[in-house]
């Protein structure tokens, strides 16, 4: 069962927290990671649970950003108690049967749930060095690095790009 792409949800919901002010900008930020089902039913309630889940998944990062491997696995399970992972065998769109998290519930349920769960996959999976905070200042966005040699540094070829312009300026001053 491949949840990278729910750890690339707990990415999203980290990077883009601030901007859920209201009830509108989250059911955009569903419909945009093609959850438009629980775009339509999302309440209030589900909004202040995803903030509060926000700030905890921006520890996991921070932890692992600063290296603290036994900081993020306590942090992982700690929202793995709170968010308890229901899996359930899916068949869709013409596609095999394949595992999916049980989406029933209330909104930030389900997303709290894929999301924890997803990050845990990628730590035990691939190492908690696969995830970082955006080195490119003052970033400070989340990151997934699924590259095949760890090298991800950055959010985004945009950081990365104004990273290295700065990096060359730099030199050229200096040189």
């Amino acid at each position: 069962m491949d949840l990278t792409s729910y750890a690339e949800l707990a990415v999203l919901l980290v990077n883009r927290g601030d901007e859920l002010r209201g009830l509108t900008e989250l059911r955009e930020l569903l419909d945009e990671t093609g959850r438009r089902e629980s775009a339509a039913r999302v309440t209030r309630r589900d909004l202040d649970a995803l903030r509060e889940l926000r700030e905890e998944l921006a520890g996991v990062f921070q932890a692992a950003a600063e290296g603290d491997e036994d900081d993020v696995v306590e942090r992982l399970n700690g929202l793995l108690v709170r968010h308890p992972v229901h899996p359930q065998i899916s068949g869709h769109d013409g596609q095999r049967w394949h595992m999916h998290l049980t989406e029933g519930g209330r909104v930030a349920d389900a997303l709290a749930v894929g999301s924890v769960m997803g990050l845990a996959s990628v730590v035990t999976g691939l190492g908690v060095d696969r995830l970082g905070i955006c080195q490119a200042s003052p970033c400070r966005n989340a990151y997934l690095d699924t590259s095949s040699n760890r090298s991800r540094r950055y959010c985004s070829e945009r950081c990365a790009s104004r990273a290295n312009v700065a990096a060359y300026r730099a030199r050229k001053r200096g040189g």
